[in-house]
């Protein structure tokens, strides 16, 4: 089961590595990088080359490590207990699997992704050391001992939004997608614009390449971000010429509202700008 990459998805050569190194290991493969840069995508992109089922469990701030086992509603079971339902006698009615039961009852082999792990509390991943090492988790409501059968290719993102506890750190396969260079950026845009010109990614390229370069910005855009501005271009039927009468460190390039993403950024180019017309 080694993962070589997809027609999909651009894959570095350390980046199948790590993917590799992790499955091999048996460890789950935390992958850290700029927001946009394909971390959730990979993800998909892996179950899809390896025909493994794809469990996804996106985390939010208010999620706790216990959703991820399970949850008994024991509001309800009392509220059918007055109404005399006959589904409180078992238990079982009123406990919602979550994403790690699934994965570790799931037939095949699956691909459980954690996504952006970092969103929840500190403690979040300490309280899933024990469940990840053992694959296994005890239900106390009906006395069963939840073990994986096969053990799930788990994939963990991160944004860097705050540190992981090194205990956790410990028991993963790590690995940082670094952003893409202007050479895999164009592998990147091909597969999803097949046959676009040459010269409008180049001149699209040399622009959003010296945004990124711009000092001050408070956020930098991303790869996805990238790809959306191509599309407009394209459905306004905007040219490389048009393109390349814009200097991207005095003027804000063609529908910007795809790249910049906030008023400090656009105040900055705006500034930018007005600087350039006074040295004119």
């Amino acid at each position: 089961m080694r993962f070589t990459g997809t027609k999909n998805y651009v894959a570095t050569d350390d980046l199948k590595v790590a993917v590799n190194a992790a499955i091999t290991l048996q460890r789950p493969l935390l992958i850290k990088g700029e927001p946009g840069t394909g971390k959730t995508v990979l993800a998909l992109e892996v179950a899809k080359a390896l025909g493994a089922p794809m469990i996804e469990w996106h985390i939010k701030s208010t999620t706790k490590a216990h959703q991820g086992l399970y949850e008994y509603d024991a509001v309800s079971r009392l509220r059918d207990s007055q109404l005399g339902d006959e589904r409180v006698k078992d238990i079982r009615n009123y406990i919602k699997k979550g994403k790690l039961w699934e994965a570790f009852t799931s037939e095949k082999r699956p691909v459980l992704l954690i996504d952006e792990i970092d969103k929840a509390d500190i403690e979040f991943p300490n309280d899933l050391l024990q469940e990840l090492d053992r694959m296994e988790f005890y239900v106390y409501e009906t006395g069963e001992t939840i073990k994986a059968e096969q053990r799930p290719i788990v994939m963990i993102t991160s944004n860097n939004e705050k540190e992981l506890p090194d205990a956790f750190l410990r028991r993963c396969f790590f690995h940082y997608i670094k952003f893409p260079d202007a050479d895999t950026m164009r592998q990147i845009v091909d597969v999803h614009f097949p046959g676009l010109k040459g010269r409008l990614v180049a001149e699209a390229l040399k622009i959003f390449y010296d945004i990124r370069d711009v000092p001050g910005l408070k956020k930098k855009p991303s790869t996805s971000e990238l790809l959306d501005w191509l599309k407009l271009l394209l459905n306004e039927d905007i040219g490389p010429e048009t393109l390349r009468e814009q200097d991207p460190r005095k003027l804000i390039p063609p529908l910007h509202g795809a790249l910049l993403k906030n008023e400090q950024d656009v105040h900055l180019f705006e500034r930018l700008a007005f600087m350039a017309r006074r040295k004119d």
